[in-house]
């Protein structure tokens, strides 16, 4: 019974990772179109502003994509804690952002770090259960 639990848990947190990056690099990249954008960027946001703005979520999406790459080809999934972190950590750095040029941002661009990060943080945690999970049985037989 606990295994099948785990197992279904291990499932919804996978399809909820993928479906994170996958909103991560889309919501990413279709901010570099102003019609498209999943966040409304304030008018106050301009001119350079907004380029400097788009070019860090556009490396965000490279990031992203490189950092997944790696953790699954070198099977170090646990990694994504770091990374989830680092991604709740944003909403900080944009609220310091929007204070320090006194422009208000898309208060959805907050909550789209928040679920990114907390969704990296779980998958992290779980895939380090997995592992631990599989040393411990490996080494009682």
């Amino acid at each position: 019974m606990e295994s099948k639990f785990f197992h279904s848990l291990d499932v919804t947190v996978a399809v909820n990772f993928i479906i994170s990056v996958i909103y991560l690099i889309t919501g990413t990249l279709l901010s570099l179109s102003d019609r498209y954008s999943f966040f409304e960027l304030n008018q106050d946001l301009y001119g350079e502003f907004v380029s400097n703005f788009k070019v860090t979520l556009f490396y965000l999406a490279i990031t992203e994509l490189i950092i997944c790459a790696y953790c699954f080809f070198s099977k170090k999934n646990e990694c994504f804690i770091l990374v989830g972190f680092f991604l709740v950590l944003m909403i900080g750095s944009i609220y310091f952002y929007s204070k320090i040029n006194n422009i208000e941002l898309d208060d959805n661009l907050s909550l789209f770090f928040l679920y990114t990060g907390v969704s990296h943080i779980i998958f992290g945690i779980m895939s380090d259960l997995k592992k631990t999970h599989v040393r411990s049985t490996h080494s009682s037989h």
